[in-house]
């Protein structure tokens, strides 16, 4: 539900962003602000600044900025949605309810009573497995090495013997039929009535990102098949969409997460301390998985067992996640071959060496490359060097190509001058090596946008939101539609009509992005710092933004008036008069006031 400006800026507004902040962050006040250590990334020195009186932040390290809202999508990883609500039950607001047809409540009500019913079969499996009925599980669980605790954080379960005890128990919890068959936990036969779907298996509850029980996982005690069993596919549960322990990594502050193939990898994982391990669901790595997975990083280390088909599901996974915004190390774990394994036998501490040692994605394809050549044979090894520099005159970055040419030369003994020549002319002849290229951010400005354009439109923006008296100065010159950048231009709208209306809210403008990035860009325009030391320096800096923001804008106009507006001309024309005019006079004036946040 999309829920009125006037009410986010409400609820913005009684949530004081300090309290909020400071709940986490030690913060110290300094001037008009507060300061203190970044939560979003390593540092010493704090950088971390919060305005009481903007009711934003910014981080001058790691630019990270925004408001209230911002700070809790980005802190906790929420939804917007989910920040919303939490702000609004914090500050007492009733969020008024999404109007819905007859249709869409009668399906909200029953994707309602499927999320109860699983909730009702994972506490079910969960003291089934504490029962006299479960200690085959219990027994199995403890023998893996898992503790209690580990038990109790994850709701493990036991689905015994019989086959239809789950089915029973729903059943006592007035679960009708139809519910209880779209929960996939059940097989309905004409003939042999109702059985449950998973019987003498430890039982793994499945959670999606906001901790719904949505399907369930199964370990066979013994040598039935197939050993593991996943729900099927239904309503609420897409195994491809879904990754194990999210919406316990999510809250985690490594700055990457930890990819494992298995339940009990991740709760192993989780049980030594590496609380940003996850799991995809019984299948490959997919596309959506690894969207779902940048909305909380950018960083992957892949955990797969050192087996061939550990390696090869590492290679398969890699192009997808760079294709998702996700650069990924490759974790070597031999002599042991998986995780669980890893940690019993050579301990927490040295798998954290093995993933801050660990090879990125390229380095790690150069090294399976390489496997299938022999170097003592010529011709085999003149393949391998010509296959490494089509790789390498893929990284679109000179500087990161030639980082990666050093670095492959040096641990593979090859001649460097001779890489060098191949990889030029590889480049050359135009090799399609995409696939190994690095993915470029999207920009987020006009396509070939200059980036001095940008500069200048988001200073336009930074004394008008800092001077009241700029737009009054100005208002009649430029306007929204001046700018060329389509996020300036947007929060250009927004903070024109505040100027209008005489209440200048940033907090608010930056809640009207819904998009993080754009968020922490808006943000950032408000924290601009505006480097003057004295009133006419302030004065003269200020007519140069304005002068600058005339020709570009004027610029645009002239290539408006070539894609048919009949007036660019007339604007262009009009504003050329109007800086030659300021350019002659006296510099426009601002009241000059020592900038802060």
């Amino acid at each position: 539900m999309r829920y009125s400006d006037d009410l986010i800026r409400d609820v913005i507004s009684r949530n004081n962003i300090v309290d909020i902040i400071g709940a986490e962050v030690r913060l110290r006040k300094s001037g008009g602000s507060y300061t203190g250590l970044c939560p979003f990334h390593n540092e010493k020195t704090p950088s971390f600044n919060v305005s009481e009186t903007r009711q934003m932040y910014y981080c001058f390290g790691c630019h990270a900025g925004g408001n209230v809202i911002t700070f809790l999508m980005t802190y906790y990883n929420y939804t917007f949605l989910e920040a919303l609500k939490y702000l609004a039950d914090r500050a007492g607001i009733e969020l008024p309810e999404e109007k819905l047809s007859e249709e869409q409540q009668a399906e909200s009500r029953h994707r309602s009573a499927l999320y109860a019913a699983l909730k009702e079969a994972a506490v079910f499996y969960h003291y089934r497995l504490r029962s006299e009925a479960g200690k085959t599980g219990l027994r199995y669980l403890r023998e893996r090495g898992l503790t209690d605790e580990t038990i109790r954080h994850f709701g493990l379960g036991y689905a015994d013997r019989f086959g239809n005890s789950l089915y029973r128990h729903l059943k006592e919890k007035n679960f009708s039929d139809q519910i209880l068959k779209d929960t996939g936990l059940f097989r309905f036969e004409e003939k042999s009535g109702v059985s449950d779907r998973f019987w003498n298996r430890v039982i793994f509850p499945i959670l999606d990102e906001r901790g719904r029980v949505i399907g369930f996982g199964g370990r066979v005690m013994g040598d039935g098949k197939p050993k593991y069993l996943n729900s099927p596919e239904g309503i609420l549960f897409n195994k491809r969409k879904h990754l194990y322990a999210l919406n316990f990594a999510r809250t985690a502050r490594d700055g990457y997460m930890i990819l494992c193939e298995g339940y009990m990898d991740v709760i192993s994982m989780h049980q030594a301390g590496f609380t940003n391990a996850v799991a995809s669901l019984g299948t490959a790595l997919t596309e959506e998985q690894c969207r779902l997975l940048r909305r909380f990083t950018d960083e992957a280390a892949l955990l797969y067992d050192s087996d061939e088909a550990g390696r090869m599901a590492a290679q398969r996974a890699i192009p997808l996640l760079k294709d998702a915004g996700i650069s990924a190390r490759v974790v070597e774990l031999s002599p042991s071959k998986d995780p669980d394994e890893f940690l019993k036998t050579s301990g927490a501490e040295e798998l954290r060496n093995r993933i801050s040692g660990a090879d990125d994605a390229f380095l790690f394809e150069i090294y399976r490359l390489k496997e299938q050549y022999r170097r003592s044979e010529p011709a085999e090894w003149t393949k391998f060097q010509h296959e490494t520099a089509v790789k390498l005159a893929g990284i679109g970055d000179e500087l990161e190509r030639m980082n990666y040419l050093e670095a492959v030369c040096g641990r593979f003994d090859l001649p460097l001058d001779a890489m060098k020549r191949l990889v030029a002319k590889q480049a050359a002849s135009g090799t399609p090596a995409e696939r190994y290229r690095k993915p470029e951010k999207p920009r987020n400005g006009a396509a070939g946008e200059d980036e001095d354009v940008i500069r200048t439109e988001k200073l336009m923006l930074a004394y008008l939101s800092s001077y009241p008296e700029a737009y009054r100065a100005t208002k009649d010159m430029i306007g929204p539609d001046d700018f060329s950048d389509p996020l300036m231009k947007r929060a250009a709208e927004v903070l024109y009509q505040q100027l209008a209306d005489g209440n200048v809210d940033e907090a608010a403008l930056v809640a009207s992005f819904t998009d993080a990035e754009e968020e922490r860009r808006a943000a950032e325009v408000f924290h601009t710092h505006i480097p003057v030391k004295s009133a006419a320096e302030l004065d003269r800096a200020f007519t140069d933004t304005v002068l600058k923001m005339l020709k570009a804008a004027g610029e645009l106009d002239l290539r408006k008036a070539a894609n048919g507006d009949a007036d660019g001309l007339n604007r262009y024309i009009a504003k050329k008069k109007l800086s030659e005019t300021i350019a002659r006079g006296t510099p426009l004036h601002l009241t000059y006031k020592e900038h802060q946040l």
